[in-house]
């Protein structure tokens, strides 16, 4: 049954796109095809992750908020596309576990480091949890960055058929880190993180990461 929602859920994602968006995915030759990935995306809308779902070309696991899972009915849904859940505002060694164990896998994961929907479609500072996941797997980093989506509200998109782009950069690595990492350290490789994902985006949707390329110490 899961299954069935799954590929229902994708086709009918695919239908809604084409039909009421005109959607744009510009690098998809720089996803690889296998192996564990970390994907870290900006966050517009709650379209976002199944806009991601349907435009990587692999089967992709979420990080969610846990209160999506709350509702009998949505938790079931959310779990169908292959979601977990996530506390925010505290570390969540359960959740932690998890992703890790995806990873370890051989699975991709989606991230969305600012935990949260921009509310101006800008950048918000992000939380450390994707970098510490990227230190404690070992993954690559696909960063991912999606302008227009912070369109669809009310009913009249639907008409405007408003322009989405879902830009996919190239896989990275976090630099070693020795020993344990400490909480500035942590800080500086999330913002290293989201910087990759600004580099894709338009200045006017950068917001606090619009110094790109300016991490303290950091270097590709």
């Amino acid at each position: 049954m899961a299954s069935l929602v799954y590929h229902a859920g994708r086709l009918t994602v695919r239908i809604l796109l084409f039909l009421f968006t005109r959607c744009q995915v510009r690098g998809r030759e720089n996803i690889p095809s296998q192996g564990p990935l970390l994907v870290v995306a900006n966050h517009l809308h709650l379209a976002d992750p199944p806009l991601i779902g349907v435009s990587l070309g692999r089967k992709v696991i979420f990080m969610a908020k846990e209160e999506l899972f709350r509702g009998r009915l949505s938790g079931y849904v959310i779990r169908s596309f292959g979601a977990f859940p996530v506390h925010r505002g505290q570390v969540d060694r359960q959740a932690l576990r998890q992703a890790e164990k995806i990873l370890a896998e051989g699975s991709a994961l989606v991230i969305f480091p600012e935990a949260t929907r921009s509310q101006n479609a800008q950048l918000q500072p992000a939380f450390p949890g994707s970098a510490l996941i990227a230190l404690r797997s070992g993954a690559p980093i696909l960063p991912v960055a999606i302008t227009g989506t912070e369109k669809i509200r009310g009913i009249s998109w639907l008409l405007r058929r408003p322009q989405i782009t879902l830009h996919i950069g190239l896989p990275f690595h976090l630099p070693p880190v020795d020993g344990k990492s400490s909480k500035e350290r942590l800080t500086e490789l999330t913002d290293f993180i989201m910087e990759h994902i600004a580099k894709l985006l338009p200045v006017e949707y950068r917001g606090h990461y619009m110094q790109v390329g300016k991490s303290d110490g950091i270097k590709d």
